[in-house]
Parts: C-alpha cells; sequence; structure tokens
C-alpha cells in the first residue's frame, strides 16, 4: 500500500533538537534562526531531507513557519493546522501563533534590541524577506545569512539522504509539444522582456519545459534541479548525475547541456553583465544575492514557465480526460462499496482509504497518489486537511458524515475528487448544510464570465448560498492542477484572496466548496474544471469562458434537500449524472452500473 497511517514526528522533536539547533545557533552568534516550511525549491511537499520544521518541531503540514530564539520559539500555523499543530508540537517549547494574522513578521517585532536573527538564503523568497527584514529593525535587531542551516548542523548524519530518484522522458504523447518547441516559445518570452536568459527553479516548470518527470517529492512527479534558459532556447540543466536516466541525454538533445549542481553557482556568474529573468516568488533570496554578486541585471518578473504550463494544450487535456474517466470508475467502485456494504459495516477511516486506493491500483496504470487520501469519519471531516494516523484512526458512526478526499497520479493527468458520503440515516442538518454547499459548486460549474475574469471575482459565487444562511468556509474555493505534475499549480485559483491572474482556456482548476462543524462532522464536494471558450449567444458583445467537469463520480443525493434547489440547479444535477452513467457506466461491472442507474436518475 502507497499510503501509511505511521506519524513520522512526534511532541518530543521539539525538546530533542531545539537544543541542539541552539548550540549551532550559539556557534554562529546567533540569538535567533529562522525555520520556514519551504526548501531550496519553495515546495510545499517536501522530500525527508529538506522537512527541517517538521524536525526542529514535530509539525508536518504543508505550510507554516518557526522561529528560535534563545529563550523562546514558536511555530506558525493557519487556519487548516490549529487542531494538527497542537497534537503533534510540544507547547513547552513552541509557542503556537498564526501564521496570517500577524505572523511571523509580528513576532520579530518582540524581539530584544541588538539581536542578531539568522536565516537561510536559499530558503526564504525575497518578497518574504522583506517583510521579516523590516519587522526585524523595528525591532532594532539585525536579520542575518548564515553560511551555514544550524538545523542541518544539529541534524547531522541523522538526516536523510538527499532523493536521488531517475529522471525520466515524459512522451510526447502525454505532453503534447515537444520540448524545444517549448523552449523556443518561453525563450521569446524571456526575449519579449528584454532579457538575455531566466533561472529556473521551480521543479514543476523544469519538468514541464523539458518534457521530464523524477521521483523526488512524494505524491508528485517532480525532479529537483534547476535550469538556466537562454532566450534563445538553449539551456544548463543542473542535476546529480546518479538521476540521469540512460536515454535522458538523447531526449534532451544538444540544445541542452547537462551539468552537476555545484556548477550552479558559477554558471549564475557567467550571467555577469546580462539581463536575467527571476521569480521572486519561486526563487530563493540565494539567487538574487549570487546575481547581484555577479554584477547582472535582475528582471524580477513571473517564471515564464508558469502561465503556458498552466493553459493545457489539446493533447494534454484529452489524456487528463481520460484519466478522469478511469479514476471515475475506481471512485464509482468505492462508493458503490460504500453504499452497500459500507452502510452495513461502516469502516474505520483505514480501511475506506485502503479500499479506495486498492480500486485506483486496480487500473494497473496509477504511478501514485496525488496525495495522501484524507479520510475523515465524524469530527474529523472539519478538519480540512486531516490524515489518518494509526492513533487518530476512527470508525465512521451510524448516521454520521464521512469526508473521501483523494487523488490519483497518472501518465496521463493528476486527479483530486472530494465526496462526501452518508453513513445510515443522515440529520435534517446535515442535508440542509450539504445542499446549500452544492448550490455553491453548481454555480460555479455552470458560470459563464468574459475572458480576462479571474478567480477571485468569481469565489462568492460558491459562497453566496451558504452567506445568506450565515455560514462560510475558511479555505479557497479552488486551486490549480497539472497534468501528471502538482496537484496543487499556481497562478490560477479560486479565493477571496485578490490575484492579477486571469482564468484562461486550458487551465484546470478545483471546484471545492465546503462546511463544517467542530468537532461534528465536515462536508466538501469537489471537482476538477477545466476552462473553456464559451459558446457566443444571440446578442452577446464580448468573448466568455466557461467550466467543463472532468471529474466524473456520484454525488449522495441522500445529502440533498430538493426543495431547496431551484429548477435550473436540479436540471444541472441531473445533466452532470447523466453524463457520469454514460462515460463511467460502461467501465464498471453490472452490478455497479445497475447501482449507478439508481443514483444517476434524474432528481
Amino acid at each position: 500500500m502507497r499510503q501509511t497511517f505511521d506519524e513520522s514526528t512526534a511532541p518530543s522533536f521539539g525538546p530533542k533538537h531545539v537544543p541542539l539547533i541552539r548550540q549551532a545557533m550559539a556557534a554562529q552568534g546567533l540569538d535567533g534562526f529562522l525555520v520556514p516550511h519551504e526548501d531550496e525549491h519553495q515546495n510545499e511537499y517536501l522530500p525527508a531531507a529538506n522537512d527541517r520544521l517538521a524536525w526542529a518541531s514535530g509539525f508536518t503540514g504543508s505550510a507554516g513557519a518557526g522561529v528560535i530564539l534563545t529563550d523562546r520559539a514558536a511555530v506558525f500555523v493557519d487556519g487548516r493546522y490549529t487542531l494538527q499543530v497542537r497534537e503533534q508540537v510540544d507547547q513547552g517549547v513552541f509557542e503556537i501563533r498564526d501564521l496570517v494574522e500577524g505572523g511571523v513578521p509580528a513576532y520579530l517585532e518582540t524581539v530584544q534590541k541588538g539581536a542578531v536573527i539568522g536565516y537561510d538564503a536559499r530558503l526564504h523568497s525575497p518578497a518574504a524577506l522583506e517583510s521579516l527584514k523590516a519587522a526585524t529593525a523595528r525591532a532594532g535587531a539585525t536579520l542575518k545569512p548564515v553560511a551555514a542551516n544550524p538545523v542541518d548542523q544539529a541534524w547531522g548524519q541523522a538526516r536523510p539522504a538527499q532523493p536521488m530518484a531517475p529522471i525520466v522522458p515524459q512522451p510526447i504523447d502525454y505532453a503534447g509539444e515537444g520540448s524545444s518547441a517549448k523552449r523556443a516559445r518561453v525563450g521569446a518570452s524571456v526575449a519579449a522582456l528584454g532579457a538575455e536568459a531566466a533561472v529556473i527553479t521551480a521543479p514543476a516548470s523544469i519538468a514541464w519545459l523539458f518534457n521530464v518527470r523524477g521521483g523526488d517529492v512524494i505524491r508528485t512527479p517532480l525532479p529537483l534541479s534547476q535550469a538556466i534558459l537562454n532566450a534563445d532556447g538553449t539551456a544548463r540543466l543542473f542535476i546529480e548525475p546518479a538521476k540521469v536516466s540512460a536515454d535522458l541525454p538523447a531526449w534532451l538533445g544538444n540544445q541542452v547541456s547537462l551539468e552537476t549542481p555545484d556548477k550552479l553557482a558559477e554558471a549564475l556568474g557567467d550571467l555577469s553583465g546580462k539581463s536575467v529573468v527571476v521569480d521572486p516568488a519561486q526563487s530563493s533570496a540565494w539567487y538574487f544575492d549570487t546575481l547581484a554578486a555577479a554584477g547582472a541585471k535582475i528582471v524580477r518578473a513571473m517564471d515564464p514557465c508558469t502561465l503556458p504550463r498552466a493553459c493545457k494544450n489539446a493533447v494534454e487535456l484529452d489524456g487528463t480526460r481520460e484519466a478522469h474517466r478511469r479514476d471515475g470508475a475506481a471512485l464509482t467502485r468505492f462508493l458503490h462499496w460504500l453504499a452497500t456494504e459500507g452502510q452495513v459495516n461502516p469502516p474505520d477511516e483505514k480501511e475506506a482509504v485502503a479500499k479506495l486506493e486498492a480500486f485506483r491500483e486496480a487500473t494497473g496504470v496509477l504511478k501514485d497518489l496525488s496525495f495522501d487520501t484524507i479520510g475523515a469519519a465524524n469530527g474529523h471531516g472539519a478538519l480540512p486537511h486531516y490524515r489518518p494516523t494509526e492513533r487518530s484512526n476512527e470508525r465512521a458512526k451510524l448516521g454520521s458524515l464521512l469526508l473521501v478526499d483523494s487523488g490519483g497520479q497518472y501518465l496521463d493527468g493528476t486527479t483530486d475528487v472530494t465526496r462526501t458520503v452518508a453513513i445510515g440515516e443522515p440529520t435534517a442538518e446535515m442535508v440542509q448544510r450539504n445542499t446549500l454547499v452544492l448550490k455553491g459548486h453548481l454555480a460555479i460549474a455552470r458560470l459563464r464570465f468574459p475572458a480576462g475574469t479571474t478567480g477571485s471575482a468569481i469565489d462568492a459565487f460558491a459562497r453566496a448560498a451558504l452567506w445568506a444562511h450565515g455560514l462560510d468556509y475558511d479555505h479557497g474555493t479552488g486551486h490549480g492542477v497539472g497534468v501528471y505534475l502538482g496537484v496543487h499549480e499556481g497562478p490560477q485559483r479560486i479565493s477571496k484572496a485578490p490575484n492579477t491572474i486571469a482564468l484562461q482556456p486550458g487551465m484546470i482548476v478545483s471546484n471545492e466548496p465546503g462546511y463544517y462543524k467542530d468537532g461534528e462532522y465536515g462536508i466538501r464536494i469537489e471537482n476538477l474544471e477545466v476552462v473553456m471558450p464559451a459558446q457566443d449567444v444571440p446578442g452577446g458583445e464580448r468573448p466568455m469562458h466557461r467550466f467543463e467537469a472532468l471529474t466524473l463520480a456520484p454525488i449522495d443525493r441522500r445529502l440533498i434537500d430538493k426543495a431547496l434547489l431551484t429548477t435550473e440547479e436540479i436540471t444541472q444535477f441531473d445533466v452532470y449524472h447523466a453524463r457520469v452513467l454514460r462515460e463511467i457506466g460502461p467501465r464498471v461491472e453490472p452490478e455497479v452500473r445497475a447501482w449507478m442507474e439508481q443514483v444517476c436518475a434524474p432528481l
């Protein structure tokens, strides 16, 4: 089984490891040290060797930060992790603080005047450092880059080895465009910015640009590497020799030179006097410092691969449609199991997660999960990023909800889907809340919007039904998704947070409104959608876009109050389920098909 239920950290990590980190700090004359969640590649999901915050504190969430001072320490998390952090971190060592409200800058304003706070320039983006430097200055303290990371020094020989998974070609049958064509196209955009080269540090961008995939990051086929792309489309790719698969050099061709990572600093020095594009959100301060020291002219701009990667081509979209049909059949088998055996003998969270993984594995082409499955029973459903462990595992109770958020990685696509299922008879409140969430989900799915519209401009459509009843949810409505890449991808998103990037044809985004009742249950309905041009309407004056649902699986109608739905919403729900039956029905066994005919019948 791919997913485990072990806990990789413990609250004892803080008491054991913080004194060692403080010793390393003292040796460098530091009064404090910043421990971000991000690694050298600004990754959300990390290889074990780069999960410094987890080793220092015990906290394993996908976002957060730590500050270790000589006499106190704090861990900062957002609302998704407020319960998890208290279970994982020793609060006798670490104070728990909010990452968003005040965050690390407010904490740094409280340090002693004259204090020297260290940071590793490889781990912080310039944008993040600006606010941290300003806060430290207000306290009369100094923020200083370190030559050696005190966490790494304290970790020592116990630190896991860096991953060395082979980097392999991603065939053109899945990529839809050759690397040389991509490099020429992106190189031209670099030249359009008045630059001669771009430094590419995001592993997803490197995977897309060179049509390769790796295995350095769990659940995401990323190669940890860096590249310099010249405006003429030639490139230098910096990877460990152990990662070079036998067919990689020929696949990349003679316009791409393979070099070892220890040559990267020298290569940046070769850009002296040249204009170089670097993304201040994706690349760490180390790149800016190194280029500035070399005399390069830095052009601060978005990674030039980000937008082209987000707008999938026709081959990628056809592939991801097939991946979603395949994955939808596996999920539908699981939902049938829950509706039959699972209602008689409700599963525990581990059993549900294992069963769903087995159905995906049975496709024969599953490369990995796209993230650890969130199998959340009872009150755990109110934790949006809950992951069951041996210690936390609960059996679903009759009269409760089971929220399952899951996905798979296939060569032709990445999936992410959430279904909330009633175990036994749901309460009237559960049905009402779920119907309000469904109304928001349907509102996004049927929306027509003008070209140039951002995700933040449409987020309220997903929340309006909840707002009308004094309810809301604290996470975004949608995130971007790659094609056999990250299950979280930018720049597209649907959320309250301002976003200047418009939703464009070919972008894949999740549609996942929810509702969470602390300690009792959670509801989320999630499909992936792809932005498509909308058909013109008579009298229309502007080009419009629409969403096409990629995810195909039944939604539990036992949790729907039809009286709360409009005629338009009922028709939309029925049309979707007719499509689910039409496209998924032929892929499943007769007994599953017979069940589908019931649950996909018109409301």
